[in-house]
């Protein structure tokens, strides 16, 4: 079986980010990718400095080609569906039958966006529908967007997109808003459309409208959704480590979890949800893991030296 110090599962920003520091560090390293990442069907990437645009496959091809630099470093295509044992003495198995030994393990696996069923989203996702405004809303700013969401995260949503653009209205899919979320929209200038949603049009990627059981079609330039994600992986559930109320794991300032020897970086683990966060997060925990191991590998020379000492005493 493969020995490595650290196994990383996902290879998306954080996961790369990683490898790149831990090969920096000498340390033996195994990325396994399913190819899977978030933002893979946006069209451009946001907010993330010297990088502003470029397309997600594009940032991608540029991290791995800067890993071949790295010989203690190996970008493994697979799916890591479980990992057993403990810290020091991680067994890492791939959904190919593939086992890897490691030292320590990070789980750059993601999250998974909710999407709903809506007729003709699936055209138009990544391309003017979207999640998040940070990323996205600067291209739609003064245009007509819609926000599509229930309850107090969906009037939240919406009244934050009022930072890109007067023109907001909230769609609730069926769902009555509380008199109080009402009111928090009226009062802010944000409009409500409550009926169920038949579909979205548009053309070539572009939304025109969004059209209804009930009620005249609503033209918009883009949809922002919020329906809530999910942990791309239940590997950190399986190890045993503490996920929070919004689906995300919890880690400390050095991305450590609650499970000694594994760590979490990128969108899975608490932080704000972008590339540059990702690529920073997956810094932090390899400058983390190296430390860690640092530790053990000291005390191993330790350990070796007073053995050559004693042999060439004896």
């Amino acid at each position: 079986m493969q020995q490595v110090d650290v196994a990383i599962a996902g290879g998306g920003p954080a996961g790369l980010s990683a490898a790149l520091m831990l090969g920096r560090c000498c340390r033996r390293v195994i990325v396994i990718d399913a190819g899977e990442t978030r933002n893979r069907h946006a069209a451009a990437i946001h907010g993330f400095l010297t990088r502003d645009g470029t397309a997600p496959a594009d940032l991608i091809r540029a991290a791995r080609a800067d890993l071949e630099t790295y010989p203690t470093v190996e970008v493994r295509p697979g799916m890591v569906t479980q990992i057993s044992g403990m810290c020091g003495a991680f067994v890492v198995r791939t959904a190919a039958g593939e086992e890897v030994g490691a030292r320590r393990v990070l789980l750059a696996t993601g999250v998974t966006d909710v999407v709903p069923g809506i007729p003709g989203l699936a055209e138009l996702y990544g391309r003017s529908v979207h999640h998040c405004a940070h990323c996205d809303g600067f291209e739609y700013q003064g245009q007509p967007i819609g926000v599509y969401g229930q309850a107090a995260v969906g009037v939240e949503a919406a009244l934050a997109m009022l930072a890109w653009s007067e023109d907001i209205v909230l769609l609730t899919d069926g769902r009555p808003l509380t008199a109080p979320d009402r009111a928090l929209c009226e009062l802010q200038g944000v409009r409500i459309r409550e009926e169920r949603i038949a579909g979205l049009e548009g053309d070539g990627g572009r939304l025109e409208r969004v059209v209804f059981d009930g009620g005249p079609p609503l033209p918009r330039a883009a949809l922002f959704i919020v329906a809530g994600q999910r942990q791309h992986s239940e590997l950190a559930r399986s190890l045993g480590c503490e996920i929070n109320d919004q689906g995300v794991v919890v880690t400390d300032e050095h991305e450590i979890s609650t499970v000694p020897g594994v760590y979490v970086a990128g969108n899975a683990a608490v932080g704000e949800q972008l590339i540059v966060v990702a690529v920073a997060q997956g810094v932090v925990a390899a400058t983390a893991i190296h430390a860690n191991l640092w530790v053990d590998d000291l005390r191993e020379r330790a350990v070796t030296r007073s053995r050559r000492s004693h042999r060439s005493n004896s």
